[in-house]
């Protein structure tokens, strides 16, 4: 399901535009890529991209993640066996134990890993030279990078949500790699509650498929696809069951905000990282939600989506158990 090339790499244009690029220029000097940032929502494409990059300069890709990478060590065993010009990916790397992450900084600067053998006045520093490397980290927490790690990447780019022809596209190939029969108004049924993620629209259109398998002679058609979404309880615009609980609470139980994030999830019993990452960003997108020094603020088109009389400002009524 994942392309291989930047050419069929579907949307995020700018990124492709600067990292052609920056490929182009590190192989005709024979070295390695300057390290590079990929940040934004989850779903969006940050790994599928480093696989990319890997695939086009020609080199070998290793991958981890934050928390996978728990003590000094386990970063030395990575790194002392990388390859001149490889790649280390990092995935969620904002999750690094900060001593790690400490280790990394001759690392990307200096291709060095700085060891102390022994403790206290015996201690010694072994310096261990390491291969031109790429690192490439993957964030959808920019804002927690401690500013010294993210100065260190060369590159830094943001995949932002795919607008609806870009998902389109994506639907149509996934539909011909699964061999999937689709109609194209049910690709744009789909798409249009994919919530701009190309994650969220292959998930579904799996869900759609095996609805259309069993209902439909397994053809998708708009009417198809409207059945099968609403079954799966996904709105018109792509808000699902959790997106309805958060707006809802903060509508309903606080009279549309200000209302803390630790208040939300508590609320509707889902992590506040979860709703942070996965559900605010396209809620903020959309219009729907506002964040501010004092908290979560429903806006106006949340209430009219939610077919709810906006009433800012008014105390809520109480309710008689």
């Amino acid at each position: 399901m994942r392309p291989r090339q930047l050419t069929g790499f579907i949307g995020q244009t700018k990124v492709k535009e600067n990292l052609k690029i920056a490929i182009t220029a590190a192989k005709s000097r024979g070295e390695a890529l300057d390290h590079i940032l990929l940040y934004g929502p989850p779903g969006l494409g940050k790994t599928t991209m480093a696989h990319i990059i890997a695939s086009e300069v020609g080199v070998n890709i290793k991958i981890t993640s934050g928390p996978a990478v728990e003590r000094t060590g386990d970063l030395a065993a990575i790194l002392t066996n990388l390859r001149s010009q490889d790649i280390l990916f990092i995935d969620e790397i904002h999750r690094l134990n900060r001593t790690v992450e400490e280790m990394l900084y001759p690392a990307m600067e200096d291709f060095a890993l700085d060891i102390i053998i022994g403790k206290g006045p015996g201690a010694k520093n072994l310096r261990i030279n390491l291969p031109d490397f790429t690192l490439i980290g993957a964030t959808t927490r920019f804002a927690l990078l401690s500013p010294p790690l993210r100065d260190r990447f060369g590159a830094v780019y943001r995949l932002d949500f795919y607008d609806r022809t870009s998902i389109e596209e994506i639907l149509k190939r996934s539909a011909r790699i699964l061999q999937i029969e689709v109609e194209d108004k049910g690709i744009s049924e789909i798409a249009r509650r994919a919530r701009g993620t190309p994650r969220v629209a292959n998930r579904l259109l799996k869900r759609v498929r095996d609805y259309a398998q069993v209902m439909a002679d397994g053809l998708i058609t708009q009417p198809v696809a409207v059945e099968a979404l609403g079954k799966l309880e996904i709105d018109p615009i792509g808000l699902d069951e959790i997106d309805h609980k958060v707006l809802s609470t903060i509508i309903d139980k606080f009279n549309g905000g200000p209302v803390g994030l630790d208040t939300i999830a508590a609320s509707v019993s889902e992590e506040a990282d979860t709703i942070m990452d996965v559900y605010e960003p396209y809620l903020m997108q959309l219009g729907f939600l506002d964040r501010t020094p004092r908290g979560r603020l429903a806006t106006r088109l949340a209430y009219e989506h939610l077919k709810r009389p906006y009433n800012k400002g008014k105390p809520p009524q109480p309710t008689l158990l």
